[in-house]
Protein backbone atom coordinates (compact mmCIF):
# COMPACT_ATOMS: atom_id res chain seq x y z
CA UNK A 1 0.00 0.00 0.00
CA UNK A 2 1.47 3.36 -0.97
CA UNK A 3 1.39 6.50 1.18
CA UNK A 4 -1.42 8.15 -0.79
CA UNK A 5 -3.64 5.10 -0.40
CA UNK A 6 -2.94 4.98 3.35
CA UNK A 7 -3.80 8.69 3.72
CA UNK A 8 -7.02 8.21 1.75
CA UNK A 9 -8.03 5.26 3.93
CA UNK A 10 -7.25 7.21 7.12
CA UNK A 11 -9.25 10.21 5.91
CA UNK A 12 -12.19 7.95 5.05
CA UNK A 13 -12.10 6.31 8.47
CA UNK A 14 -11.99 9.73 10.14
CA UNK A 15 -14.99 10.97 8.19
CA UNK A 16 -16.98 7.83 8.89
CA UNK A 17 -16.12 8.14 12.58
CA UNK A 18 -17.18 11.78 12.58
CA UNK A 19 -20.48 11.17 10.81
CA UNK A 20 -21.64 7.77 11.99
CA UNK A 21 -23.05 6.26 15.10
CA UNK A 22 -25.24 7.60 17.84
CA UNK A 23 -24.59 11.00 19.32
CA UNK A 24 -24.19 11.04 23.06
CA UNK A 25 -25.20 14.67 23.36
CA UNK A 26 -28.45 14.69 21.45
CA UNK A 27 -31.80 13.46 22.57
CA UNK A 28 -35.23 12.94 21.14
CA UNK A 29 -38.05 14.97 22.66
CA UNK A 30 -39.67 13.12 25.51
CA UNK A 31 -37.03 10.37 25.79
CA UNK A 32 -36.00 11.48 29.28
CA UNK A 33 -32.47 12.41 28.22
CA UNK A 34 -31.03 15.83 28.99
CA UNK A 35 -31.35 18.42 26.26
CA UNK A 36 -28.19 18.95 24.18
CA UNK A 37 -25.82 21.59 25.45
CA UNK A 38 -25.83 24.77 23.36
CA UNK A 39 -24.00 28.09 23.49
CA UNK A 40 -27.13 29.57 25.05
CA UNK A 41 -27.32 26.90 27.79
CA UNK A 42 -23.58 26.48 28.42
CA UNK A 43 -23.58 28.75 31.46
CA UNK A 44 -20.55 29.86 33.42
CA UNK A 45 -17.47 27.70 33.03
CA UNK A 46 -14.31 27.23 35.07
CA UNK A 47 -11.20 28.37 33.21
CA UNK A 48 -8.25 26.14 34.04
CA UNK A 49 -4.75 25.66 32.66
CA UNK A 50 -4.52 22.89 30.05
CA UNK A 51 -2.58 20.66 32.45
CA UNK A 52 -5.47 20.80 34.94
CA UNK A 53 -8.03 19.80 32.31
CA UNK A 54 -5.72 17.00 31.17
CA UNK A 55 -5.53 15.66 34.74
CA UNK A 56 -9.33 15.29 34.90
CA UNK A 57 -11.67 12.73 33.37
CA UNK A 58 -12.29 12.16 30.53
CA UNK A 59 -9.07 13.77 29.28
CA UNK A 60 -6.71 12.03 31.72
CA UNK A 61 -7.61 8.67 30.18
CA UNK A 62 -7.96 9.90 26.61
CA UNK A 63 -6.18 8.18 23.74
CA UNK A 64 -3.89 10.95 22.45
CA UNK A 65 -2.86 8.90 19.38
CA UNK A 66 -6.50 8.51 18.38
CA UNK A 67 -6.98 12.22 19.04
CA UNK A 68 -4.03 13.06 16.78
CA UNK A 69 -5.46 10.88 14.02
CA UNK A 70 -8.96 12.31 14.36
CA UNK A 71 -7.60 15.87 14.47
CA UNK A 72 -6.68 15.42 10.81
CA UNK A 73 -10.34 16.31 10.21
CA UNK A 74 -9.74 19.64 11.96
CA UNK A 75 -6.60 20.27 9.93
CA UNK A 76 -8.62 20.18 6.72
CA UNK A 77 -9.86 23.68 7.66
CA UNK A 78 -7.71 24.84 10.61
CA UNK A 79 -4.04 25.17 11.44
CA UNK A 80 -3.11 24.33 15.03
CA UNK A 81 0.48 25.49 15.45
CA UNK A 82 1.69 28.69 17.06
CA UNK A 83 1.66 31.43 14.43
CA UNK A 84 -0.41 29.31 12.02
CA UNK A 85 -2.47 31.04 9.39
CA UNK A 86 -6.23 31.22 9.28
CA UNK A 87 -7.67 29.00 6.57
CA UNK A 88 -11.33 28.16 6.02
CA UNK A 89 -11.45 28.22 9.82
CA UNK A 90 -9.27 30.17 12.25
CA UNK A 91 -5.95 28.96 13.64
CA UNK A 92 -6.64 26.98 16.83
CA UNK A 93 -3.41 27.66 18.72
CA UNK A 94 -4.25 29.14 22.12
CA UNK A 95 -8.00 28.69 21.60
CA UNK A 96 -8.71 27.32 25.09
CA UNK A 97 -9.68 30.17 27.40
CA UNK A 98 -10.44 32.59 24.55
CA UNK A 99 -13.84 34.12 23.91
CA UNK A 100 -15.64 32.67 20.89
CA UNK A 101 -15.17 34.67 17.71
CA UNK A 102 -11.99 36.40 18.88
CA UNK A 103 -9.17 35.13 16.65
CA UNK A 104 -7.39 38.03 15.00
CA UNK A 105 -7.69 38.55 11.25
CA UNK A 106 -10.51 36.05 10.82
CA UNK A 107 -13.95 36.91 9.43
CA UNK A 108 -16.47 35.12 11.65
CA UNK A 109 -20.15 34.49 11.02
CA UNK A 110 -22.53 36.84 12.79
CA UNK A 111 -23.46 34.00 15.15
CA UNK A 112 -19.88 33.62 16.37
CA UNK A 113 -19.28 37.38 16.49
CA UNK A 114 -22.27 37.67 18.83
CA UNK A 115 -21.63 34.48 20.81
CA UNK A 116 -21.03 34.91 24.52
CA UNK A 117 -18.98 31.94 25.64
CA UNK A 118 -15.36 30.99 26.18
CA UNK A 119 -13.69 28.01 24.53
CA UNK A 120 -13.19 25.37 27.20
CA UNK A 121 -13.08 21.60 26.77
CA UNK A 122 -16.76 21.50 27.78
CA UNK A 123 -17.72 24.07 25.13
CA UNK A 124 -15.59 22.38 22.46
CA UNK A 125 -17.10 18.99 23.32
CA UNK A 126 -20.63 20.34 22.76
CA UNK A 127 -19.51 22.17 19.59
CA UNK A 128 -17.86 19.08 18.14
CA UNK A 129 -20.91 16.94 18.93
CA UNK A 130 -23.20 19.07 16.75
CA UNK A 131 -21.82 22.45 15.62
CA UNK A 132 -25.07 23.58 13.97
CA UNK A 133 -27.13 22.75 17.07
CA UNK A 134 -24.60 24.18 19.53
CA UNK A 135 -24.54 27.56 17.78
CA UNK A 136 -27.19 27.98 15.11
CA UNK A 137 -26.10 30.25 12.28
CA UNK A 138 -22.39 29.42 12.44
CA UNK A 139 -20.71 28.70 9.11
CA UNK A 140 -18.83 25.54 10.08
CA UNK A 141 -19.99 22.89 7.63
CA UNK A 142 -18.95 19.92 9.75
CA UNK A 143 -21.50 17.33 10.86
CA UNK A 144 -19.85 16.66 14.21
CA UNK A 145 -18.14 13.79 16.01
CA UNK A 146 -20.82 11.51 17.39
CA UNK A 147 -18.77 9.40 19.83
CA UNK A 148 -18.03 11.07 23.17
CA UNK A 149 -14.78 9.08 23.52
CA UNK A 150 -13.53 10.32 20.16
CA UNK A 151 -14.35 13.91 21.13
CA UNK A 152 -12.46 13.48 24.41
CA UNK A 153 -9.46 12.09 22.49
CA UNK A 154 -9.44 15.03 20.06
CA UNK A 155 -9.87 17.58 22.84
CA UNK A 156 -7.05 16.06 24.92
CA UNK A 157 -4.78 16.14 21.87
CA UNK A 158 -5.73 19.76 21.13
CA UNK A 159 -5.20 20.73 24.77
CA UNK A 160 -1.65 19.42 24.48
CA UNK A 161 -0.69 20.90 21.12
CA UNK A 162 -2.52 24.23 21.12
CA UNK A 163 -2.03 25.39 24.68
CA UNK A 164 0.35 28.22 25.32
CA UNK A 165 1.22 26.80 28.75
CA UNK A 166 2.46 23.61 27.07
CA UNK A 167 4.54 25.47 24.51
CA UNK A 168 2.25 24.25 21.70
Amino acid sequence: MNRNTAVLILASVCLVTACGGESTSSSAPGDGAAAPLTAATLGEQALLPAADYLAQAPYAGADRDNGRRLAQMCKACHTIGKGGVNMVGPNLYGVFGKPAGSAERYSYSGALQEADFVWTPRALDAWLAQPALFLPGNRMSFPGVSRAGDRADVIAYLLEVTSQQNGG
